[in-house]
């Protein structure tokens, strides 16, 4: 196929789906944790990484909303925000992200000054922003919606 198929809806659909084998619950590592496998500092990695990502997300999302002109899609787009940062006296994702780091012994201090942030993860995560921040809001909008992927229970063995 080139770039320039076209596809049917159900063809483009299914394109993406397929993309779903390469999509971060499959990866060695989250079976391996999954599996109870990881040791303590390996979680602990996990979680001070993930959680400088998830910071990032509503800074994404608002990279996204800067750069779309139609108010009714913004204000569909803002509760992402919403649901990270939190609203209205409700603690958002980020809160739960910072207890599950000291449910594993990091403290909040730690996660919060990202000294345990691998330079690779910086790296790939500020790309993203700066691709949300650069690109149309659709093609943005287009690369954050990995929830496609998402199974309410992540696999246990290996594929």
């Amino acid at each position: 196929m080139q770039i320039t198929d076209t596809l049917s809806p159900q063809a483009f659909e299914q394109a993406l789906r397929d993309k779903g084998a390469y999509y971060h619950i499959h990866h060695p590592y989250h079976i391996a944790m999954h599996n109870g496998q990881a040791t303590r500092e390996q979680i602990q990695g996990w979680v001070a990484n993930r959680f400088y990502y998830q910071t990032t997300i509503p800074l994404k999302d608002a990279a996204i909303m800067a750069n779309c002109p139609d108010p009714a899609t913004r204000r569909k787009w803002v509760q992402r925000i919403l649901d990270h940062d939190g609203s209205n006296g409700e603690e958002g994702g980020i809160e739960a992200w910072l207890r599950l780091g000291e449910a594993v012994g990091l403290t909040r201090e730690e996660l919060l000054s990202e000294q345990h942030v691998l330079p690779g993860v910086r790296f790939a995560v500020d790309a993203y922003i700066n691709f949300a921040r650069r690109a149309n809001w659709q093609e943005a909008a287009c690369s954050s919606l990995t929830e496609l992927f998402r199974t309410a229970d992540p696999p246990v063995t290996a594929r």
